[in-house]
């Protein structure tokens, strides 16, 4: 028997999908209001996942509250509630991945990218996703993913499509894998007995998986791009015209937080205990991604061809300009 961590259900019940499955209580809805003191009380659809440390550390170091931003981060399970809930004005502002921000946009949806959420480490074999086997499985890297099944959280989004691209660039044929749908938290034990042949997994999960014999085969963020974009923190277009003030204000406060995020990864790290149950050997453990204030254009052109190969767009392409500039 595989040995497994205590505690497992508890640390895995902070994973949630990125984009497109589901939601769970969002709260109280509501536009931005001004408090008596002057500050603007802003709500922030957020998952709480390692990517957003950045904005609870910026809330915690004041950096929002010194331009006159009082947060309240919203807790969704992902963009399936978080991108509409925007649009709505139940939040002034997301976090989304990038691959589903596109989709949103060619479907019509009036959203704008506002500044830089998360982006890969670079780091092949240590970044912040990775697909992983059991110990004992015959699949030694991406190559020999085709013809097996591969766990992804949602279906035709940004897992299976940079997925596809490791077992392209390792000299596989993508075409032959077949994903399924599974929830980040239930990828360890799907991988562990057999119900899939691997599983592309973020943190906490990978490191609860590495620490159950999983080995990682694919890091496909990073063999995508090294530089790659994943997410970022989003706007309704509606509120970036009619308030560009506040907009200004709060891509300032993040970027300044991203910045000290960076510069103090120990700090972002620790952050994560004041909004997930992460502790112990699996917070010291868990790789971080990379938070550069920039967002890196060149990953999204790439991001938007491959997703325009898998078909995730219709007929229609992607206005990287007016989505992320």
């Amino acid at each position: 028997m595989r040995r497994r961590i205590p505690g497992l259900v508890a640390v895995l019940s902070v994973i949630v999908a990125a984009a497109g499955c589901g939601s769970s209580d969002s709260g109280d809805g509501g536009s931005s209001s001004s408090g008596g003191d002057g500050t603007t009380r802003v709500k922030v659809g957020i998952i709480p996942i390692v990517d957003v440390a950045p904005l609870y550390l910026g809330q915690k170091k004041g950096f929002f509250g010194s331009r006159g931003i009082e947060l309240e981060m919203v807790s969704a399970q992902g963009g399936a509630a978080i991108i509409p809930g925007v649009v709505s004005g139940q939040f002034q502002f997301g976090f989304s991945n990038t691959t589903s921000l596109m989709v949103a946009q060619v479907k019509g949806v009036p959203v704008k990218s506002v500044v830089n959420g998360a982006a890969s480490n670079g780091k092949v074999g240590g970044d912040v996703t990775g697909v992983g086997v059991r110990k004992d499985s015959s699949i030694k890297s991406a190559e020999d993913l085709a013809g097996h099944t591969v766990a992804v959280n949602t279906l035709r989004n940004i897992g299976d499509t940079t997925v596809r691209e490791s077992v392209r660039v390792a000299g596989g044929d993508p075409s032959e894998v077949e994903f399924v749908e599974i929830p980040f938290d239930q990828m360890p034990a799907a991988v562990d007995d057999g119900r899939v042949d691997a599983a592309w997994m973020g943190e906490p999960a990978m490191t609860v998986a590495k620490a159950q014999g999983v080995r990682v085969v694919a890091s496909p963020f990073a063999e995508t791009d090294r530089k790659l974009t994943v997410a970022t923190y989003f706007t309704s277009a509606e509120l970036a015209k009619k308030d560009p003030g506040l907009v200004k204000k709060f891509t300032e406060a993040m970027t300044e937080s991203l910045r000290y995020a960076t510069d103090h990864p120990d700090e972002a790290r620790q952050i994560l205990t004041t909004y997930t149950k992460i502790s112990g050997d699996v917070l010291t453990k868990l790789t971080l991604p990379s938070w550069p204030p920039e967002i890196d254009t060149a990953s999204l052109e790439k991001l938007a061809s491959l997703g325009e190969r898998d078909g995730l767009f219709g007929d229609k392409k992607p206005d990287l300009d007016a989505l992320f500039s």
